[in-house]
């Protein structure tokens, strides 16, 4: 049996203690080292929550539901205030329209709806070309790509004639543009292409131009006023009377829903129909109220979630 000193167990002691600690000050000298190898790194920042929601009001925003999100949305446009009050100044009649939307990536979603108007049928994808960031990637907006298909199913107003399934159906596009400057504004620009297979005269264009935009002002931690315009160009639509779509309304974030509750001149809830056939005039009063509901279900969340 080895019998040491206490001098010798002494020495051992301090010569473990000064091993112990070299190891401990390697150990952290070498975190220190990552984490400033690290903090060199330039790291990408995105922008979120440009919009609290995938509408201004009315229109599309910049948004898609986050990668594996269902979102939910209710649609509902009462009829025109100066209806009088026999229908209760619009609260008697009632467009609306009920969709589903899903983000199957953090750049790409898609949605289906069903409107009431015209018993209509409508699908889209949306995919997110840029995103607002600062840091290693630099860029001042999101861009993003927008297109639908919509087929209403109303029986023919001239069944005498040949008619084709394919003059149900009708096509949007749109390339939109937005900013987010601070957490209190957010401006977007929107332009847009409306197809229509068919038109109700040979004066009437199949394809409808319009340039408009909207944008949000934060008033509250939950609640925002958002605003948005569409310019329908002149000498388009012909044979009806079209105004171009103005919509104010207020953003109200209540934790699991996002509620909007908006004054506008349209009564459709699709782009084709708002963009191109919005009959109400504000200085008439043809102005009809509204709401949008929005709900999201996570319908699973991937391991490495970002922004």
């Amino acid at each position: 049996m080895i019998n040491l000193t206490r001098k010798m167990k002494l020495k051992f002691i301090v010569l473990l203690s000064i091993f112990c600690l070299s190891a401990v000050f390697e150990v952290r000298s070498q975190d220190l080292i990552g984490l400033l190898e690290q903090g060199e790194k330039p790291v990408t920042d995105y922008t979120s929550a440009t919009f609290k929601t995938t509408r201004i009001v009315i229109g599309q925003s910049i948004e898609i539901p986050h990668q594996g999100d269902l979102l939910f949305l209710i649609t509902h446009h009462f009829g025109a205030l100066n209806s009088g009050y026999e229908n209760l100044y619009g609260l008697k009649q009632a467009t609306i329209r009920l969709g589903l939307e899903y983000g199957l990536t953090k750049w790409f979603g898609f949605g289906v709806g069903l409107n009431t108007y015209k018993n209509t049928w409508d699908g889209f994808v949306k995919a997110k070309i840029l995103r607002q960031s600062t840091g290693a990637k630099k860029m001042p907006v999101t861009l993003d790509l927008f297109a639908n298909t919509a087929i209403y199913t109303t029986k023919w107003e001239n069944p005498d004639r040949p008619n084709y399934f394919t003059s149900r159906m009708t096509y949007t596009f749109e390339l939109m543009v937005a900013r987010k400057f601070g957490n209190a504004l957010s401006l977007q620009v929107t332009g847009s292409m409306v197809h229509k297979n068919l038109v109700p005269t040979a004066a009437d264009k199949n394809n409808i131009f319009t340039v408009g935009g909207g944008g949000r002002v934060k008033v509250s931690e939950r609640v925002s006023i958002n605003a948005e315009y569409y310019h329908l160009f002149a000498d388009q639509v012909k044979s009806t009377k079209a105004y171009d779509s103005f919509s104010l309304g207020v953003d109200i974030e209540t934790g699991g829903h996002i509620f909007q509750i908006f004054l506008t001149n349209s009564s459709g809830e699709i782009e084709q129909y708002f963009l191109t056939e919005t009959a109400g005039k504000w200085s008439n009063g043809e102005i009809f109220l509204g709401f949008n509901i929005s709900r999201i279900f996570t319908v699973y969340t991937p391991k490495h979630r970002s922004q």
